[in-house]
Parts: C-alpha cells; sequence; structure tokens
C-alpha cells in the first residue's frame, strides 16, 4: 500500500504538506557557515512532513496538478439548485477507480487535454441531501438505493484545452434535457466527436458511461461499498 501511495504522489496528490526546517546549533556556526553553504549547497536539508486525513487503504484524493482540474460543482452556488451541497470542495475516488482514471489522464495528455472533474466521492449524508432538494429519481438516485458516487467508483467530468477553456461538450455540467443525452445526435460534428473522444477513451480503462448523462463515468467492474463517511474540511 506504501508504494501505491508514493506512485500516485506524482499525479494525484494525496496529501497536504508541513515544512518544517533543523536550525543551526548557534548563530556563530550559522555565520560560519553562511558563505560556503551558499556555493556547496551545505544550508540545512528541509524535512517534509506528510499529513493525511482519510483512510489511504479505501481513498485516494485527487488534486490540481497538470492532468487534474476541480470544480466541484456541489461544493458551491454553480449548480443546477444554486446552493452548496458539500462543505468543502475536495475529490476522492476509491483505489481502483482512481486507478483507472490515472490511465485515463495520461492519455489524454497525448491529445494535449487535461481532466476537469465536476463530482466525485458523494457521502450518503449529501446524497440524502441532494434527494431532498431534488426527489427525482431521473436525475438523482434515492439514497435508499445509493449511487455509484456513493462508492466513490463513479466521477463527472470533461476535458480542458492546455490554455484552461473547455472542450464543446454541446451542454454545461448537470444540463436536465435531451441535449446532454450522449445519444443526441443535432448538434455539430465537432461536439459529438469531443463526445465520442471522451467516452471511448473513458470505456477504454473501464469506465461506463450512461445515455443520459454526457459527462457521468463510473466504475462497474469492481465498485467499492457504499460509504457515509464525511471528508473533513480546513
Amino acid at each position: 500500500m506504501v508504494a501505491l501511495i508514493v506512485a500516485y504522489s506524482i499525479i494525484l496528490a494525496c496529501s497536504d504538506k508541513k515544512v518544517t526546517t533543523e536550525s543551526p546549533q548557534n548563530d556563530e556556526e550559522e555565520t560560519a557557515k553562511s558563505n560556503v553553504g551558499e556555493l556547496l549547497d551545505l544550508r540545512p536539508k528541509v524535512k517534509e512532513i506528510i499529513t493525511v486525513d482519510y483512510d489511504t487503504t479505501r481513498w485516494v484524493e485527487i488534486k490540481d496538478n497538470e492532468f487534474f482540474t476541480l470544480d466541484i460543482r456541489y461544493a458551491s452556488q454553480n449548480n443546477f439548485m444554486k446552493q452548496s451541497i458539500y462543505d468543502c470542495p475536495r475529490c476522492f475516488l476509491d483505489i481502483r477507480t482512481a486507478e483507472m482514471l490515472k490511465d485515463v489522464s495520461t492519455e489524454f495528455k497525448k491529445y494535449s487535454y487535461s481532466i476537469v472533474l465536476f463530482d466525485c466521492y458523494r457521502p450518503l449524508p449529501f446524497q440524502e441531501k441532494l434527494w431532498n432538494l431534488m426527489p427525482n429519481a431521473t436525475y438523482v438516485t434515492p439514497p435508499s438505493k445509493g449511487s455509484m458516487h456513493n462508492r466513490g467508483s463513479a466521477l463527472d467530468v470533461s476535458l480542458l484545452k492546455t490554455d484552461g477553456s473547455s472542450v464543446d461538450m454541446g451542454t454545461h455540467y448537470d444540463h436536465f434535457g435531451r441535449k446532454a443525452h450522449y445519444d443526441y445526435t443535432e448538434l455539430d460534428s465537432s461536439i459529438i466527436a469531443n463526445r465520442q473522444l471522451l467516452r471511448s477513451t473513458m470505456e477504454k480503462y473501464g469506465f461506463r458511461g450512461i445515455r443520459t448523462e454526457w459527462w457521468h463515468f463510473s466504475n462497474q467492474e469492481s465498485p467499492a461499498d457504499l460509504s457515509d463517511w464525511l471528508w473533513p474540511c480546513d
């Protein structure tokens, strides 16, 4: 498991960092080393203390980097309900789903694209809150049943260009209507091609999409258990 966490640190930033430095024994020693230290890099070394506030045997946290951009809509008012559902914007996935996403992100880099994540793991208490606001099984899975998001095995994504602009998918995220359906064809050919690229690449690495939302994908091969764990916020 330690090897897995280390491997993820390159692409999936798993934690916050605190830094401390060792102090010289006294001022005289610091003065004596100052000139030589600048030339030979004998300055005190920096120690990194990694703080992890979640179960690393169950979860992997995705953070902003060259492969991923977080835009967790339910942690803001920029969603179809115009109100915040989550306490803070963090993205967690179960380990197998995170491995699959890592492979997908590497593939998209070949097209000079990165992945933007709108939603990841959704704790069951937040699913209940969402259901209370939108009790419609067409758009929100009943908490009694639980969704793939509640397992950390689903994610809502799109693509970004190198300049940070969005790849045109025809609708915004969480658009409820036929235009957001993957099989809706009354779109410009370039938009259809963008949707096909997103889906085919996700499916290549084991994800499965759904007909009604071009952005939603889940790991159906090895879904994790339902979870009510709430991630901490600063």
